[in-house]
């Protein structure tokens, strides 16, 4: 059973570059706690709480490894392991992955997706989500919006997957 905890520790700390994709409905971050040498087992208990805290239904991980997903269990915060599949997968991992992003938020949850970092890999998924979704149907004004939400421009393969992922809907 975890700790409980007081004071100002209770409502946990913010992860790392957390970003809202969709205002109050979708965020990315990196794992929590972070990872390699910069890993931290108090600062991923802080951020679990945090994410518990502030109503987050979900924590959606596309890491490879199953690394600390004990972690969302024993904080109480529900989670779903969802690891990138191969280049050969890649078209059916991505459909079924943004349909369950779908049906997650369609039901109310406010969802946060980590994979080791904050990539532009990651930044051209949630591009492909918002795409897919048809939150955004032209091409070039979701690759805009990407890399504003991004403060970056994207690499070639994130936009790539931008342009392509209408083709799995």
């Amino acid at each position: 059973m975890p700790q409980k905890l007081r004071g100002k520790w209770a409502l946990g700390i913010v992860p790392r570059h957390l970003t809202w994709i969709i205002k109050d409905k979708l965020a990315i971050c990196e794992r929590p706690g972070g990872f390699g040498a910069n890993h931290r087992r108090v600062r991923r208990q802080e951020e679990i709480i945090w994410l518990r805290e502030n109503n987050f239904g979900c924590v959606l991980s596309i890491s490879a490894a199953p690394h600390n997903l004990h972690s969302y269990e024993e904080l109480q915060m529900p989670y779903q392991h969802r690891p990138l599949a191969s280049q050969d997968e890649f078209d059916q991992w991505l459909k079924a992955f943004y349909t369950e992003l779908s049906i997650l938020i369609q039901r109310g949850m406010k969802i946060i997706v980590h994979a080791e970092e904050v990539s532009e890999r990651l930044h051209g998924l949630m591009g492909g989500y918002i795409r897919w979704s048809g939150l955004v149907d032209d091409t070039a004004q979701a690759i805009i919006l990407t890399e504003r939400i991004a403060g970056r421009q994207l690499d070639p393969e994130s936009r790539e997957l931008i342009l392509r992922v209408h083709e799995l809907r």
